[in-house]
This record gives C-alpha cells, sequence and structure tokens, in this order.
C-alpha cells in the first residue's frame, strides 16, 4: 500500500494494534493521542480536498494542524509550546532516522517537480517578503539550485526543512489573516503546497505506525484532561 493511495481510514486500521497495546499501559498514552488528533485533522482534509479548488484554505490548516499534532512539544520550564522551528526539526530528525522503508523519500523523488516549484516560489519565500528586490531575486535562484543539489547529494533532512519551511510561510499568511479567504492571487500556491501535503503527512504517519509507536516524542502539548463532576456554584440573584 503507498502512501499516495491510503487513506486515513487505512493508516487507523493499521496503528490499532499499537494503540490497544499501549491504552493497555496507560488511557490516554500521548504517543496514541498524538496520532488520534493528526488523524482527526487529516480526515478533514481530505473531505475538503475533493474541492480543493474553493477549499484550499481550509485543508492547508486542516493539514498542518495534523503535522503539528505529531510535532508539536511541550516546554515543560517555559510553560508554553516549543517554537515550531524547533520542534518541527527534531521531529523530521527522528522520522528520517526510523524510515528504513524510506516512505517519506519515496515521496519526495517521486514528487520533485512539484517540490521545486514549491521551493522556487517567490511568494512562499521570507527572503522576498523582508525585501522584494534584485538581490532576493539573486536568492530564491539559489534556494533552487541548493534543492536541487540536496537531492543530488540525498540530504533529505535538509529538504524537506526547506520545503516545510515554504509551506508553513503560507499557512502563517492563512491563519493569521495575511490572506484573503479563497483569494485568486495564491491559489498557484495553495494547490502545489495542499497536494504535496496530502504525499507527505500519510508517509509521515506511515513512519509514525512502523516504528514510532515507543519513541518518545517528548511533551505533549495539552494532554487530555479527566472530566470533573464536581457540581458547579450557582450564583443567588441579589
Amino acid at each position: 500500500m503507498s502512501a499516495d493511495t491510503i487513506t486515513v481510514r487505512d493508516l487507523r486500521r493499521l496503528w490499532k494494534p499499537h494503540k490497544e497495546r499501549l491504552g493497555e499501559h496507560q488511557p490516554d498514552h500521548p504517543t496514541a493521542v498524538r496520532f488520534h488528533r493528526a488523524c482527526s485533522w487529516l480526515a478533514e482534509a481530505e473531505v475538503q480536498q475533493m474541492n480543493a479548488e474553493q477549499q484550499g484554505d481550509l485543508v492547508l490548516i486542516q493539514q498542518w494542524t495534523a503535522l503539528n499534532a505529531l510535532y508539536g512539544r511541550w516546554n515543560e520550564e517555559q510553560g508554553e509550546p516549543v517554537s515550531d522551528r524547533q520542534s518541527l526539526k527534531l521531529f523530521l530528525e527522528t522520522i528520517l532516522t526510523l524510515d528504513s522503508a524510506h516512505h517519506l523519500v519515496t515521496v519526495l523523488e517521486d514528487n520533485r517537480g512539484l517540490v521545486l516549484a514549491i521551493v522556487e516560489n517567490a511568494y512562499l519565500n521570507g527572503y522576498f517578503w523582508d525585501e522584494p528586490n534584485e538581490e532576493s531575486r539573486v536568492r530564491l535562484a539559489k534556494s533552487k539550485f541548493k534543492a536541487q543539489s540536496w537531492y543530488v547529494e540525498k540530504r533529505w533532512l535538509l529538504l524537506t526543512e526547506l520545503l516545510l519551511e515554504r509551506i508553513y510561510l503560507l499557512r502563517c499568511q492563512v491563519v493569521h489573516g495575511a490572506s484573503t479567504f479563497g483569494s485568486k492571487l495564491n491559489r498557484k500556491a495553495l494547490g502545489h503546497c495542499t497536494l504535496m501535503m496530502s504525499h507527505l503527512l500519510p508517509a509521515v504517519l506511515r513512519v509514525w505506525i512502523d516504528h514510532g509507536a515507543d519513541v518518545d516524542w517528548g511533551p505533549m502539548c495539552y494532554p487530555p484532561q479527566e472530566q470533573k463532576n464536581a457540581a458547579v456554584p450557582v450564583r443567588r440573584p441579589r
């Protein structure tokens, strides 16, 4: 079963033995909760993607939230989530180390044209927005050349980080109100990013299923809390 054809239903079925085993040791096991959260968002993205041209903004939010459910870490000293850049880097390093079946690498190789199209898109590059001038265009050209070199050198971590950095910029634009819903200006970039995420996420989850059940993924952000049956105080009218 390839990453391109696998569905959330398939992923949940493959994960079920791990879920049951982990649940015997600890109800709401953090690794199982992460997987459950990720699949809940990815399932919605699957539905919306059938109408991706109109719902692309929502699809990207749902896809990134699914990924964030897997990589997010809690900083126990500061009492807040670890930065996205730091936690995502740690996550990708672990995933690529565990990926003995090369699920993620296969996706990158099979979608090389799509990857390079995302990398070279000026509007997905922070350099362009820092100062849109000739110098930033030169740096953009270097980014594409760098990505092509990493394919040859098989530097998959650097390539995946660069790719997700580009997608993350668009995600931030959408989430933080720096983009109009349904905007015609970003349809092409949005289509490329959601398509790439639809390939990447199942591959990442396959690695999680095959090798990640017993990995320490770091403190989870906002774990489920038991519902307390405490009585709610009633305010009396004065």
